[in-house]
C-alpha cells in the first residue's frame, strides 16, 4: 500500500493484512472515515508488506482521510502497541473495539454525562495551579536527581474505548533503578500529579469511572475468547456423546 492509494480507497472497503514483525493477521476494514483493525484467522491472504514498517504506516496515516481507528484487543500487545504508537505519531485517535469494552459506566442521565467532565476538567484545572509550584519543584530534583527522564508514560483505556498515555513523574534512574526522589515521591504518591493533564485533556477523571490498563484490557479480552472457545467445545462435545447415545 502507498500513500496515495488510502484516500482513494472506497467507503467501505475490507483488506487482509498480515503483520510480518509479530506474525499476526490483520483485516482492515475502512468505513465512513474510520479504520477498524481485526484479526484474521483464515489463513494468510493478500499481504500489505509496507504496513509492517511503522514509518510507511505512519505516513499512510497522516495523509489518510481516516477520522480514528479502532482496534481489537485481540491482536495481542505487541501489534496493539506497534499501531497506538503509530496512530499517536499520526495525530488519530485510536480506540479499543466495542466488543472488548466492559459497560463500566453507572452514570443514565444525560445532564449527569453532559456535566461531569465540565466538573472534573474544572477542578483538575485548579489543582494543577495550586500544585504548580510543588510540580516545578519536584520536576527540577527529578533532572538533577540523573532520572532516565522527567515523565513516563502507561498505555491506559478510557471510559469511552480511547487508549492514551497516562501520564507520571519518573522515578527511575538511567539504570533502571528508583531514585531517592522517586521513593519519597512514590510514598506520598506525588508521581500521580502530572495525571491532572490527562483530566484537563478529557482523557480521565477526578469522579467517577476509572480508567483501564491497557495490558489488563488484552488479558482480559483473550481470556473471554479461551472461555468461548472452551464452552464450545463443551457443547460440541454434548452433542456427539448425545448423538452417540441415540
Amino acid at each position: 500500500m502507498t500513500i496515495s492509494i488510502i484516500p482513494s480507497l472506497p467507503e467501505n472497503n475490507t483488506i487482509d493484512q498480515q503483520q510480518k514483525s509479530y506474525h499476526q493477521h490483520c483485516k482492515l476494514h475502512w468505513r465512513r472515515g474510520q479504520l477498524l483493525v481485526k484479526p484474521y484467522k483464515n489463513g494468510q491472504q493478500s499481504y500489505l508488506s509496507s504496513l509492517a514498517n511503522q514509518h510507511t504506516l505512519i505516513e499512510c496515516l497522516k495523509h489518510s482521510p481516516i477520522n480514528l481507528v479502532t482496534i481489537d484487543p485481540q491482536l495481542g500487545d505487541a501489534t496493539l502497541k506497534f499501531w497506538i504508537v503509530a496512530c499517536q505519531t499520526a495525530n488519530k485517535p485510536i480506540y479499543i473495539s466495542p466488543s472488548a469494552r466492559s459497560n463500566r459506566s453507572l452514570v443514565n442521565h444525560k445532564f449527569v454525562r453532559f456535566i461531569q467532565p465540565i466538573v472534573n476538567q474544572t477542578l483538575a484545572l485548579i489543582l494543577l495551579i495550586l500544585v504548580s509550584p510543588l510540580m516545578l519543584i519536584l520536576t527540577f530534583m527529578i533532572w538533577a536527581g540523573g532520572s532516565a527522564s522527567l515523565f513516563s508514560y502507561q498505555w491506559q483505556v478510557g471510559e469511552h474505548g480511547k487508549i492514551f498515555p497516562m501520564i507520571n513523574f519518573c522515578t527511575q534512574s538511567k539504570y533502571k533503578h528508583s531514585t531517592l526522589i522517586g521513593f519519597l515521591m512514590n510514598k506520598y504518591h506525588l508521581v500521580n500529579l502530572p495525571r491532572l493533564l490527562n483530566v484537563i485533556r478529557g482523557e480521565m477523571l477526578l469522579i467517577g469511572c476509572k480508567n483501564l490498563c491497557l495490558e489488563d484490557v488484552i488479558q482480559s479480552s483473550l481470556t473471554r475468547e479461551v472461555s468461548q472457545g472452551d464452552g464450545l467445545n463443551e457443547v460440541l462435545n454434548s452433542w456427539q456423546i448425545e448423538a452417540k447415545l441415540s
